[in-house]
């Protein structure tokens, strides 16, 4: 496995924890994603990974465990009886496979920054998980700490990029981070959560 692949499912199996630790009573929270709930958080990683999961095999994304497919940026709206953990156990998983499969790495796909092949686009792969991995816990009282190692790699990545992202699909203005901050907070603020 790949250090990009080793990555991602690393960050994909704490999202996973973090799914699987949600309280019943607490899908409903607010997060720090202005007007999401938990249950919505999640169903946007799903739906967001599983149509860039599509693009790189060349097939349509499909519903899956309850969870609709919606357009890219749109949240779906999961079934009462969705099952959440299945659905990202399946895309986290065939995420992390795609990345060192020959067959997926040169398809391209839109980024802020132009048209990037997939091999490039799995270094900052784990960056859309990462955070809303913080964000779930965050709303439902779950393990805030993410792994420290994507944290570094992921930060790295995007601060070259930062007035790029700067757009009502990608992040809001940074927040300082209070002084001798660590990386995570460094990270979270920098993608304009207020940890």
């Amino acid at each position: 496995m790949s250090a990009a692949a080793d990555r991602f499912d690393r960050v994909a199996q704490g999202f996973l924890a973090r799914i699987e630790a949600v309280p019943a009573d607490r899908w409903n929270n607010p997060t720090p994603c202005p007007n999401w709930t938990a249950r919505q958080v999640v169903a946007h990683v799903i739906n967001e990974q599983r149509r860039m999961l599509a693009t790189v095999r060349r097939t349509d994304p499909e519903d899956l465990y309850g969870v609709p497919v919606a357009p890219m940026g749109v949240v779906p709206e999961p079934a009462h009886d969705a099952d959440l953990p299945a659905a990202w156990r399946e895309i986290g998983s065939a995420l992390t496979e795609a990345i060192d499969d020959p067959a997926c790495t040169p398809v391209a796909l839109p980024t802020p920054a132009g048209p990037m092949p997939f091999e490039q686009v799995a270094e900052t792969l784990p960056e859309d998980v990462l955070i809303h991995t913080w964000d779930l816990a965050r709303s439902t009282g779950g393990d805030e700490r993410l792994d420290e190692e994507a944290v570094r790699h992921v930060l790295a990545r995007l601060e070259p990029l930062d007035e790029v992202l700067r757009q009502p699909w990608a992040f809001g203005p940074k927040v300082t981070p209070p002084a001798g901050a660590d990386l995570q907070t460094e990270l979270l603020c920098f993608v304009g959560r207020r940890p």
